[in-house]
């Protein structure tokens, strides 16, 4: 593998015109937006933030926990606050929980004040991620596969929705971290 990957990107090859914005990862769970979110962030010299994590920091529970306690539509009001706080001063990379950009309000947040990256994997790859853990909710309550079909025909018209697409799959992370800059240089060229 080149080390290539390894730098960071210069000023003068920073694939931004004019003001940066926060670079916000979408897509369903699995997909890689953590992994590939840090290795943005470290290339960029920008803050990776993942919204889970902060999720959890604010509310002093696991993810798992608030949906169990609170439910589905109190997480997502926890995580479009946290987004909001987040999407305000210094850019960063944000990592979004799959679910996130599906709810309108903070969709229309991230596209207002962000970059949101759609991050996309095949069916198969998602699977195979997810089963990784058994830490997602929304996987608990039947068939993974099943499940993760049934979001990924609810959630791509909303994912679509970011400006910039870009294909995940079992190949290295660099590669997608190499297609995320060619798409952003290519958006601000």
């Amino acid at each position: 593998m080149s080390g290539d990957f390894d730098r960071t990107v210069t000023d003068a090859e920073m694939p931004f015109k004019g003001d940066v914005q926060t670079l916000v990862l979408v897509g369903m769970m699995g997909c890689g937006k953590t992994t590939v979110g840090r290795r943005l962030a470290a290339r960029l010299d920008m803050e990776f933030v993942d919204t889970d994590a902060e999720i959890e920091k604010a509310a002093g529970l696991s993810v798992s926990d608030i949906f169990e306690l609170y439910g589905e539509d109190e997480f997502r009001d926890g995580e479009r606050r946290v987004i909001q706080r987040l999407l305000d001063g210094k850019p960063k990379v944000l990592a979004t929980g799959g679910g996130a950009f599906i709810n309108d309000e903070t969709r229309a947040l991230i596209l207002s004040q962000g970059t949101a990256i759609w991050l996309r994997a095949n069916l198969k790859t998602l699977v195979e991620r997810t089963s990784r853990r058994n830490t997602r909710p929304l996987l608990r309550k039947g068939n993974p596969k099943v499940i993760l079909e049934r979001l990924m025909k609810e959630r791509e018209p909303k994912y679509s929705k970011a400006p910039i697409h870009v294909r995940t799959g079992n190949g290295p992370h660099e590669v997608v971290v190499e297609n995320i800059l060619s798409a952003l240089d290519a958006k601000t060229s």
